[in-house]
């Protein structure tokens, strides 16, 4: 039988054929869009990207070798298992895109906390004083929510900043460049030590809406909340209503609950934009020079793992993603 090993459901790039080329020599591959069904027969393993926008409607359900998915992106939420064979391993590009995301988040976080949104509304009204209230990372504690590798990441910028960290994961197992864990059942006491909450985690089953009215009640009142995360683990009308009610409190997001990337446009139930305390960026945290071409080696040394025999990495268990 021939033909390709590998299929790509991503749109056609340069980095793409070079990475390949250096990572997985010898495996023959196809984009997806090249190509039908008929033509797949000898897949093994498939780099995907957005199921919608780079899979389209080509059905790959029923290839007969097909064993393993590694998606481009880290998060699986939002794909549809069943347009996959049930017995097909599937893994996220987990850290792939750590570094650029934490320099978004602590970005992020200092707009918020230095009001440079508003501080560029003083300097095109000519207004020198009083400057916008400011807050500091110096000296102040962070609690970042998914102390995996984006909460690392993060943690090591902020020990540039003298900023004491405190992290939030499944176990409340320590992990290095922080001061304290908690486990993901106190979250409501973990979100209460922080000037600054950081929320990377996943939107799984456990995660899901799980930022809502009570856990912000329960953050402090003047507390900065960066969500670099999924924006399904936070309540949206809660922190709305919780931005609304209190003045000091101040959000920046870099993630939505309504991401429409074949028409790539953001739905809005609440108008965020319109609050003083509120800062927001398109969901663009993993963009920058270099970065696709990172993030494709990333997810091709997981293949490698694969067409070499050996287990890949970051393998999800569909269950924790899959709606009852």
């Amino acid at each position: 039988m021939t033909g390709p090993r590998l299929l790509v459901a991503l749109r056609p790039r340069e980095e793409t054929a070079e990475v390949l080329a250096t990572q997985l020599p010898g495996i023959p591959w196809q984009y997806t869009r090249d190509g039908t069904p008929e033509d797949w027969q000898s897949a093994e393993a498939m780099l995907l990207g957005s199921v919608e926008r780079d899979l389209g409607d080509r059905d790959v359900r029923n290839l007969p070798m097909l064993r393993f998915i590694q998606r481009l992106y880290t998060g699986m939420d939002g794909v549809d298992f069943g347009r996959f064979p049930e017995t097909a391993l599937l893994a996220g590009n987990v850290g792939a895109y750590a570094p650029f995301v934490a320099e978004h988040a602590v970005a992020l976080a200092l707009a918020a906390a230095r009001e440079i949104p508003r501080s560029g509304t003083l300097v095109a009204e000519g207004t020198l004083r009083p400057p916008p209230v400011q807050r500091l990372l110096w000296g102040r504690t962070a609690v970042i929510l998914g102390y995996g590798e984006i909460g690392r990441a993060i943690a090591e910028r902020l020990a540039g900043f003298g900023t004491r960290v405190l992290g939030l994961n499944r176990s409340g197992r320590m992990a290095p460049g922080c001061s304290g864990m908690f486990p993901a059942d106190r979250l409501a006491v973990a979100v209460a030590e922080g000037d600054f909450v950081f929320d990377t985690r996943p939107l799984t089953r456990s995660t899901e809406g799980t930022i809502d009215a009570s856990v912000l009640a329960a953050m402090r009142t003047d507390a900065v909340f960066v969500n670099v995360g999924r924006a399904g683990t936070v309540q949206e009308s809660a922190l709305y209503d919780h931005l609304r009610g209190h003045p000091d409190f101040r959000a920046a997001l870099d993630v939505w609950w309504d991401e429409d990337y074949v028409n790539v446009r953001i739905g809005h139930r609440f108008p965020f934009s319109t609050l003083p305390n509120f800062v927001g960026t398109p969901h663009s945290a993993g963009f920058g020079p270099g970065v696709e071409a990172y993030v494709l080696e990333r997810a091709a040394l997981n293949l490698r793992r694969f067409f070499a025999g050996e287990k890949p990495r970051h393998i999800i268990d569909r269950a924790e993603y899959t709606r009852r």
